[in-house]
């Protein structure tokens, strides 16, 4: 399987099938990563992004698919803690501390609870953390599906920062560690090499700084 970085929260695995997750950039457009499913963390712009432009099978929580089948999106609705497979594709929905409303739909319309994903697909599993704040449950989430990856946001202010993501990288356990969600915008700078740092000088896990449109080959 092929881990791209588009940049900010979007996130494109290549294997089996192409699972783009949380389909936004600032500024450009994901179309042309052509995906098969798309898998959305929560209802806010820049990670609904071109969701319903792009009308492909789409994996979300409960409310927020009735909110994109309204708008004509083949989408399937989950929620937390469950598990769902879409075209031999598995998706585990985690929790995710953080807000949540469909901005295009206007103020009131909340979507649903925020949330992240333990995605597999051939033979490697992914955790996307969505938009969250460092919780102690990350634990659990290492210890039930022992995701290979991790991809944490490290952006602060409206997400855990490079601190917090340190801690929630030794919760999960993941071998890798890719840091997202930050430097999109002045509002989230970070240095993805202080984690670096910091996890590769006192654990013997590994962190992967990708380039916006980078890519890891997995498994290593």
């Amino acid at each position: 399987m092929q881990l791209t970085w588009l940049g900010h929260s979007c996130v494109l695995l290549s294997g089996t099938k192409k699972v783009l997750i949380d389909p936004f950039i600032d500024g450009g457009s994901v179309a042309a990563t052509r995906p098969d499913i798309i898998a959305v963390t929560h209802g806010h712009y820049d990670h609904l992004g071109e969701t319903v432009s792009l009308q492909k099978k789409t994996v979300a929580i409960t409310e927020l698919a009735k909110y994109l089948k309204a708008k004509g999106v083949p989408a399937e609705g989950m929620n937390i803690g469950g598990t769902m497979v879409v075209d031999e594709i598995s998706f585990t929905m985690t929790p995710a501390v953080h807000s949540t409303f469909i901005e295009e739909a206007g103020p009131g319309f909340s979507g649903g609870a925020p949330a992240g994903y333990v995605i597999g697909m051939d033979g490697v599993k992914v955790y996307h953390a969505g938009d969250t704040a460092l919780f102690s449950d990350m634990k659990l989430i290492g210890e039930l599906y022992h995701p290979d990856v991790a991809l944490l946001p490290i952006g602060g202010r409206y997400t855990m920062g490079v601190t917090e993501a340190i801690m929630a990288a030794n919760f999960i356990g993941a071998g890798i560690i890719i840091p997202i969600h930050y430097n999109t915008w002045d509002r989230i700078t970070a240095d993805p090499q202080v984690l670096k740092h910091v996890i590769e000088r006192t654990t013997d896990l590994t962190v992967r700084v990708i380039l916006p449109g980078g890519h890891l080959e997995l498994p290593l």
